[in-house]
């Protein structure tokens, strides 16, 4: 709901798709995404990645043990269990008797950063998803093929065809997160899908089209997975975002990476949006007249899927325009934030 003609107040929103990354690296990123929301669901693929409870416990320690002060209290981490061939049917059990870990996360082996563990044959799986679906605990997937002989654009399409539809006519009770889609057909599939499937949309997905890549040369740090597309499936995302439609919800996948992974020969995917995360999202919104919608799909779509109560507290906006920084301390390193060294319409006021 807007107060004034500049000011926007919103039920304190959430991240339903997050990397953190660990250690000092994350000490430095933590603060942008705690200051924003107040929960958010923290991806495995850390290096070893999370697989079991114990270790997603011992990582949300170190995540709330990060927190400054001053938001110790104001975020909490929703952990997930990155899944592989060998995940046993008893670690979900496991996993939805600790309270601590939410969703488990399908990452097919080799389509994004740090997914060399992940599923190599779906079927593998199918006696952990069935324990999945039994218990209500929701599989978060990453939905691209790996083939070298797909086009890196038909990626999400053809895993839709190939494997999404399988675990969907095999698992009808599964509750899936379709994560950060980018096409219209991942769309047209949320939409005609029951109720237990939804899907999160980025901010970097909502903005920029895949010329964004090659603007006045290769820009790497515009370079994330699921790549980015044409600008028909752009449009088609904000449309999906700005419907109202409970199916989708706020995920930013923001992923840090230093500077020197980015500007490589072979440069990591991933675009880092913590720092200006809602006001990217609010930017979207009001550009497409659709203000009155960001409170649903930021704050309250996400939580009513994940079977979680709404936040109480608020998120105070004003259409006031920043700079972002042109780099941000990551670690020993630092990383370029989307959008560096230009304006942001949106400023957080809390």
């Amino acid at each position: 709901m807007t107060d004034t003609h500049t000011t926007l107040t919103l039920i304190r929103p959430d991240d339903w798709h997050l990397h953190l990354r660990d250690g000092k690296q994350m000490q430095d990123v933590l603060p942008d995404t705690a200051k924003r929301f107040a929960r958010a669901i923290v991806m495995p693929n850390l290096r070893p990645p999370i697989t079991t409870v114990e270790q997603a416990i011992a990582y949300r320690e170190r995540i709330l043990a990060a927190l400054p002060i001053s938001l110790k209290a104001r975020f909490i981490p929703l952990m997930t269990l990155y899944l592989t061939d060998s995940t046993l049917p008893a670690e979900i059990e496991t996993a939805r008797k600790s309270a601590v870990v939410h969703a488990v996360k399908l990452y097919p082996a080799g389509a994004t950063t740090n997914a060399d563990a992940g599923v190599t044959d779906i079927t593998q799986c199918f006696a952990t998803l069935e324990m999945m679906e039994q218990l209500g605990m929701p599989l978060l997937v990453h939905g691209e093929v790996t083939d070298p002989d797909i086009d890196v654009f038909d990626r999400e399409k053809i895993f839709i065809d190939r494997v999404l539809r399988r675990i969907v006519q095999r698992f009808p009770s599964l509750r899936i997160v379709f994560e950060h889609i980018t096409t219209r057909e991942a769309i047209e599939f949320v939409y005609a899908a029951s109720g237990n499937i939804a899907a999160t949309i980025t901010a970097h997905h909502l903005l920029l089209n895949r010329n964004a890549l090659f603007a006045g040369g290769i820009r790497p740090h515009h370079y994330c997975l699921p790549v980015l597309k044409r600008e028909i499936h752009r449009l088609a995302l904000i449309e999906a975002a700005t419907s109202g439609n409970p199916k989708f919800f706020l995920g930013t996948d923001s992923a840090p990476h230093p500077l020197s992974a980015k500007e490589s020969t072979c440069g990591c995917a991933g675009i880092y949006t913590a720092h200006a995360a809602i006001e990217l999202y609010a930017e979207v919104f009001e550009q497409a007249g659709a203000l009155d919608k960001l409170e649903g799909f930021a704050s309250f779509h996400g939580a009513d899927f994940y079977h979680l109560p709404r936040n109480t507290d608020t998120l105070r906006l004003v259409k006031d325009s920043w700079t972002v920084p042109t780099q941000i301390k990551f670690g020993k390193e630092s990383l370029v934030p989307l959008r560096a060294g230009g304006k942001v319409s949106w400023k957080i006021l809390d």
